[in-house]
């Protein structure tokens, strides 16, 4: 499913025009970048919790040249959906 997918769900289901669905979307997926950019981590009760977590340095390989390379420390974005949501996509059946 893509953006516009879930403007068009959302749309139809609410009944607003999926223009302003869209806008709404981008704000909400903006504004979650620029909280998560200026340090904090958001919970969105029964959805899940997005917040930033600190790597430490390590030294890898390259899977080409088998050449171990170091990779610095870095703060990478993570996301963790809250335990009611998991049981309640647990509940449903997978369509492929």
């Amino acid at each position: 499913m893509t953006k516009a997918d879930l403007v068009k769900r959302v749309s139809e289901s609410t009944g607003i025009i999926r223009k302003d669905v869209a806008a709404v979307t981008d704000a909400l997926f903006q504004g979650i970048k620029d909280i998560l950019a200026e340090g904090h981590h958001i919970e969105i009760r029964g959805f899940g919790t997005y917040r930033l977590k600190s790597r430490k340095p390590r030294m890898g390989r390259n899977p080409k040249t088998d050449e171990k390379v170091k990779v610095p420390a870095r703060t990478v974005p993570t996301f963790k959906f809250s335990r009611e949501f998991k049981n309640s996509v647990i509940k449903t059946k997978i369509v492929s």
